[in-house]
């Protein structure tokens, strides 16, 4: 778990850090620095995206999982605890629960938090967590002196998230299989695309509700390509 709690504490003191220098930022270099994430974010998405072999099962794990999503209701769920937290700790933020959510979703879609919490549950290697860890807390410092407090509390997500794949990571091992590692990248890319897309307000697009096609395509990679 170390490289969890490494992650955890990267974010929150990243967030920390974010949020004094935010105090200090005029509106419109917050609003430059927005635009920067949001383009930055759609780069990695894309980066991600394009390792997919076969265009046409990202496209059906996406609808699929839409769907399941959308049924489910969990990006409503989501923001619900996102309110919560909010009322919880009284914060006065209007951009609360969107920085808790943009900052939650891109900090555990993608392989690396995957892999990097195997290793550390498995052979206790978390030199893929330390790594993430880094570029984390780099991140969280820019989120939240734009977004604010609520992307501190991401790293709850990231906690329980990892924790427990690492926690689970014996039972887990075939996640590292390279097909399937493929289709967990090419398809988190596009949802991390979509984050991207909404920090720059091009859209309004429920990605919380996609979340379900990484399992999809967790599935068509172990029982049709690996």
């Amino acid at each position: 778990m170390t490289g969890t709690f490494a992650n955890t504490g990267a974010i929150i003191a990243g967030s920390l850090v974010g949020l004094v220098l935010g105090k200090r930022l005029h509106e419109r270099f917050k609003t430059i620095v927005m635009q920067a994430i949001g383009l930055a974010v759609i780069l990695l998405g894309l980066q991600m995206a394009f390792t997919a072999k076969d265009v046409l099962i990202v496209t059906a794990c996406l609808l699929a999982g839409g769907i399941t999503g959308e049924l489910l209701k969990i990006e409503q769920r989501v923001e619900a605890l996102g309110e919560w937290l909010k009322t919880r700790f009284r914060s006065t933020s209007s951009t609360f629960v969107q920085g808790f959510v943009s900052a939650s979703l891109l900090y555990v879609t993608g392989a690396m938090a995957i892999v990097g919490s195997i290793q550390d549950g498995t052979i206790g290697d978390a030199r893929t967590l330390y790594f993430k860890s880094l570029l984390d807390g780099i991140s969280a410092i820019a989120f939240s002196a734009t977004l604010g407090i609520g992307v501190l509390f991401s790293a709850l997500s990231v906690f329980v998230f990892q924790g427990s794949i690492t926690l689970l990571a014996s039972s887990l091992l075939f996640l590292q299989k390279p097909a399937i590692l493929t289709a967990i990248t090419a398809t988190g890319g596009v949802i991390i695309m979509a984050i991207g897309t909404n920090i720059l307000e091009m859209t309004r697009i429920r990605i919380g509700n996609f979340i379900p096609a990484l399992f999809y395509a967790v599935l068509w990679a172990y029982f049709f390509i690996s």
